[in-house]
């Protein structure tokens, strides 16, 4: 095993050492060389904590974690290896002046975190991997002019290695005399590709906008989206909650014209020093009343640290839902509609304080036996649950005894006395006698013997005794031919 070179800074590229080089090599070239070991889990959580932090610039980031090795080639510039994140800006760079500004401040930020970046803005992903990571110009952003002209002759003084194609590849053409992209572009292809295969020209197509390159992000772009950023960094609650309130209504008024609700909602807080907070609310129904929104959002808020202050804001509906326009009732009083929307909103605001899972309903499973015909389900999932109730209840039949509304967690066994066939004449429970007055059943419970260890047939009697007080009790059968019996109470009616 041998040591490396993972990547360098920009003095030691200037001394000559490359990512990739043997560490006893570039001792040789720099005597004094200062290395520190590598630790990829590390960078990669930090470039993921960097690529949330960049959210406030753009919702749509990928992250390019490739370290290039392929070294400058000729005419300088180069890539000092390190990971690399991509950023759609398509209409976002006017919110921060323009591209020029928003580089500026993107670099600024990012090397006031620590970081030494390079960043570029082009027509396609490839020319900006390639302009940020091989130009020669010591500027530390770099905007390529659009149009298919100013895209070649920004990539044609590059390396190839600047195609993000091997070092293997890179060091034949350069061999060959192609050790520039503009090389490149008179070449004919099918010679290139039978020596070098397809990658070099679907490389270069990608780079020059002649073949899509598609990058999938880390998180997908939410289809609603709202952005504040501020001019100072901003450290009280109230002022949040205020900036939140604005976002509110540019959020709900892009989902009116969508004609949509929302379903979820993530407002990111953004700090100076590269940390970020999200919040997440749900609602039950879709929901675009800001006020409404705004309210579920009081409790999180109370609990967030500001630190160093917020210096933007971005508030996401990752999930919406159709919420067409609703004619208002002419007449005066509370209707259907009004009462489900308050009870939605009370559900919401319960949802907030108490999180999503801890507001719970009951629902009907598919299932004849009783401690499995029904659970509890959280209440965003309502309209699950009310597909469930409709089809379990079309299958109940209609004839079928009333059952108790309490039932016991789990059947209690009971000493009962009773004829083969026939209802208890008396019963133990719980070191108590009950004389049997009155009886009514049985009501056959066939067991689902599809399911692993199903019980066997149960009897189910509704039994009042002498005192008044009303059973729910079933004889098991617990051999095939039903020579066997045991008795449980199940449940107790009110």
């Amino acid at each position: 095993m041998r040591l490396g070179l993972t990547a360098v800074n920009r003095a030691a590229e200037a001394a000559g050492l490359r990512p990739g080089m043997v560490l006893a090599d570039a001792r040789a070239l720099v005597p004094g060389l200062v290395v520190a070991p590598a630790h990829p889990p590390r960078d990669a959580k930090a470039l993921d904590e960097l690529a949330a932090w960049c959210g406030r610039y753009s919702p749509w980031i990928a992250i390019d974690a490739a370290v290039n090795t392929c070294g400058p080639g000729a005419g300088g510039g180069g890539s000092s290896g390190g990971g690399g994140l991509w950023l759609d800006t398509t209409g976002c760079a006017h919110l921060f002046g323009g591209e020029e500004a928003m580089l500026s401040e993107l670099t600024d930020r990012i090397g006031a975190l620590g970081f030494a970046a390079r960043a570029a803005i082009a027509d396609t992903p490839g020319a900006a991997w390639a302009v940020a990571r091989f130009a020669a110009a010591p500027e530390r952003w770099i905007v390529v002019a659009p149009g298919p002209d100013e895209l070649r002759a920004a990539l044609a003084p590059l390396p190839v290695a600047a195609l993000r194609i091997d070092s293997a590849t890179a060091t034949a053409l350069a061999g060959l005399g192609l050790g520039r992209i503009g090389d490149l572009l008179g070449v004919p292809r099918a010679p290139l590709a039978a020596r070098f295969g397809t990658e070099v020209a679907q490389r270069l197509d990608a780079a020059l906008g002649r073949a899509a390159e598609p990058i999938s992000p880390v998180i997908p772009a939410p289809p609603h989206l709202a952005r504040l950023a501020f001019a100072e960094p901003i450290g009280r609650i109230e002022d949040v909650a205020a900036g939140l309130e604005r976002l509110l209504g540019d959020l709900c008024r892009g989902l009116e014209k969508a004609m949509c609700g929302a379903r979820r909602l993530v407002l990111s807080l953004y700090r100076p020093d590269g940390t970020l907070t999200r919040l997440r609310v749900g609602t039950a129904r879709p929901s675009r009343d800001a006020v409404h929104l705004a309210s579920l959002f009081t409790e999180p808020l109370d609990g967030i640290e500001l630190g160093f202050g917020i210096e933007a804001m971005t508030l996401a509906a990752p999930v919406a839902e159709p919420l067409p326009p609703a004619q208002p009732g002419l007449m005066e009083g509370a209707t259907d509609r009004d009462t489900e929307r308050d009870v939605a909103m009370l559900i919401d605001r319960l949802g907030s304080r108490l999180g999503r899972d801890g507001v719970l309903r009951p629902f009907a499973r598919g299932s004849h036996i009783p401690e499995r015909a029904a659970g509890m389900a959280p209440v965003a999932d309502a309209a699950t649950n009310a597909a469930t109730d409709a089809a379990t209840a079309s299958r109940m039949p209609d004839d079928a005894m009333p059952r108790p509304l309490r039932l016991l967690p789990r059947p209690e066994p009971v000493e009962a006395t009773a004829a083969p066939g026939a209802p208890p004449v008396l019963f133990r429970w719980r070191r108590v006698v009950h004389l049997v007055a009155y009886a009514e059943g049985p009501e056959r419970i066939a067991p689902e013997w599809w399911r692993h260890g199903s019980a066997g047939t149960r009897d189910y009697y509704r039994i009042e005794d002498a005192e008044g007080r009303r059973f729910w009790l079933y004889r098991e059968e617990c051999t095939p031919a039903g020579r066997s019996t045991a008795w449980y109470l199940h449940g107790v009616f009110g």
